[in-house]
């Protein structure tokens, strides 16, 4: 299902009302314990998203949303009014009154396993008909409960987002999403052509050897390629004998899912804590040299549909390897809510708040990508270790050095001659370049030369960074 230009797709948490958690305080994935449909989350109200999704629809910036549709809270929560909206609930009887959803609309009776929760992923029926962590799992066989979930999607369809991302997949039946998905509205004719379906992309962890795969949903619409921020952290941190010169048949040549299925990201908001996949290979913004050129490289490749992540910091502590922090959520008041985010005068974030898609670089490299958009992989090289090259088309060229020696080289770029402003180092500003100059030649040539010393080692031109 396609959206009108995913460059402009730009994801939100999951805003319908959710658990408030005190112990500890507000962690960052209460949000993926939904209480009702109610837009009112951490982040704020109905009336603030609406803004905020008709501002963003009138520059042209597309909204889509984390759908949290195949349960509710956990089991044992309790009862009260501790959710963002102040609605009552109680998760021991499964009642759920501001939906409603009470205890017969859950899969308690068809889970086969004596707790109640999945306790083996290599049998699909436990994964997709027990509860998650011991998160209440709805029955989506029910036509009421598929008419809950669409009603609450369609809703934000008419809000002006342009599509979602579900949550959970692999513990959904395929064609249980195919009848909800079905009952999904065209998108909002005030900014979309007349017609169009919503995007939607769905998380499905497929790291190989469970019941459920990827292929599963490709007929849905695209899934998460794990695999991909997984191998792409090894390469780059060189492990295990990985050098980024066996990138070049980068995709489906690493036998990742097909280009015009998959959904890619350096890191995301579960793997950069550790949670979900990829485990200690996965680059986050804690390394910020590697991270941008993972994300350049991700971004200048043409394989799947990618994802830029925008995160916070948290107070880290890792014992034995493993974060004690990482449930801790975004910067925030003393009552739970969401702080705002500054802008400082570099254009990047501040009071904890990281915004990579702020950063320099990857903004750049953005812009690379909407630039070769469409045009092939082109002219490779590489010195068979650590220092590779490629362009797209004649629109882009990108050099890479994450060898422990200086990269000096001449190399053909397949762009046409002239003066180019690297957009890594600096960026085109009006007649001239902030940071480094490439002359190519009228042979498509140009001399490149990165220290491994470098704040970035690499460099990248293209078609709109000609002076």
């Amino acid at each position: 299902m396609k959206a009108k230009n995913l460059d402009e797709l730009w994801e939100i948490s999951p805003p319908n009302e959710h658990i408030l958690l005190n112990e500890p305080w507000r962690p960052w994935w209460q949000r993926y314990q939904p209480i009702s449909y109610k837009l009112c989350s951490r982040s704020g109200n109905e009336d603030e998203l609406r803004d905020m999704i008709t501002r963003c629809n009138n520059v042209g910036v597309n909204i889509y949303v984390d759908a949290v549709i195949n349960h509710m809270c956990r089991a044992g929560s309790g009862e009260g009014t501790h959710s963002s909206c102040g609605s009552w609930f109680t998760a021991s009887k499964r009642e759920f009154p501001s939906v409603p959803f009470s205890s017969g609309d859950f899969n308690d009776n068809i889970c086969t396993t004596r707790s109640g929760n999945i306790e083996s992923y290599c049998d699909a029926r436990q994964v997709r008909n027990c509860r998650l962590e011991g998160l209440l799992d709805l029955d989506l066989d029910k036509d009421y409960v598929r008419g809950k979930q669409a009603d609450y999607m369609n809703k934000l369809i008419d809000m002006g987002v342009a599509g979602f991302r579900v949550d959970a997949c692999k513990h959904m039946w395929p064609d249980n999403l195919a009848a909800i998905y079905d009952r999904l509205q065209n998108l909002n004719i005030k900014w979309f052509r007349n017609g169009s379906r919503p995007f939607i992309y769905q998380e499905v962890i497929d790291l190989g050897g469970e019941a459920i795969t990827s292929r599963d949903y490709y007929r849905l619409g695209r899934v998460t390629e794990f695999r991909y921020g997984a191998k792409l952290g090894k390469v780059f941190r060189k492990w295990k004998g990985e050098k980024l010169f066996y990138t070049k048949n980068w995709g489906e040549g690493w036998d990742f899912m097909p280009d015009d299925k998959a959904i890619v990201f350096v890191d995301n908001h579960d793997n950069q804590r550790g949670h979900g996949a990829g485990g200690a290979s996965i680059i986050t913004f804690w390394d910020s040299r590697l991270y941008k050129m993972a994300v350049g490289y991700m971004l200048a490749h043409p394989y799947g549909v990618t994802r830029v992540m925008s995160s916070f910091r948290w107070n880290r502590n890792i014992v034995n390897g493993k974060d004690q922090n990482d449930w801790m959520g975004p910067p925030s008041h003393s009552d739970g809510s969401t702080k705002p985010v500054p802008i400082n005068p570099d254009q990047t974030c501040g009071d904890g708040w990281v915004c990579e898609h702020r950063w320099r670089q990857i903004k750049n490299m953005v812009i690379f990508r909407n630039v070769v958009n469409g045009q092939p992989h082109s002219n490779w090289w590489d010195n068979q270790s650590n220092q590779v090259a490629f362009g797209r088309g004649n629109r882009g060229f990108i050099v890479f050095n994450n060898d422990d020696w200086d990269l000096d080289v001449m190399l053909n770029s397949g762009m046409p001659s002239g003066t180019y402003c690297d957009v890594i180092s600096g960026q085109k500003e009006g007649n001239k370049c902030t940071g480094k100059q490439v002359e190519v030649g009228d042979n498509g040539k140009a001399h490149f030369k990165i220290s491994n010393r470098d704040e970035d080692p690499f460099v990248a031109i293209h078609a709109n960074s000609k002076l």
